[in-house]
């Protein structure tokens, strides 16, 4: 995996101030180069030898992220795409809007 996209843009409409808190939250557990984008963070390895860690990893971080940030019950985290996770606004939470 050379690297892996994650999709914020709904992530800054509900709390834009999140996205550094995101970043600096991968950089810590992930060592790797974050770029953060205008709608997506895009995560590569620092180095040319080193992989990144599984899809499913990068879930559970993203997930980990919301729980402590207190946006579980906004957003939620789906795949889109081989090296792609988008996190989106939860249905219950645009009904209440």
């Amino acid at each position: 995996m050379s690297s892996m996209s994650i999709n914020i843009s709904e992530l800054r409409e509900v709390e834009g101030e999140s996205v550094k808190e995101l970043a600096s939250f991968l950089e810590e557990k992930i060592e790797a180069k974050i770029d953060v984008g205008s709608n997506e963070i895009i995560v590569k390895p620092r180095d040319e030898g080193r992989t990144l860690p599984a899809k499913t990893y990068f879930r559970v971080l993203l997930r980990k992220f919301l729980h402590r940030a207190e946006l579980k019950r906004e957003l939620r985290v789906i795949s889109s795409g081989e090296n792609a996770l988008v996190i989106k606004i939860r249905r219950e939470a645009r009904r209440e809007e």
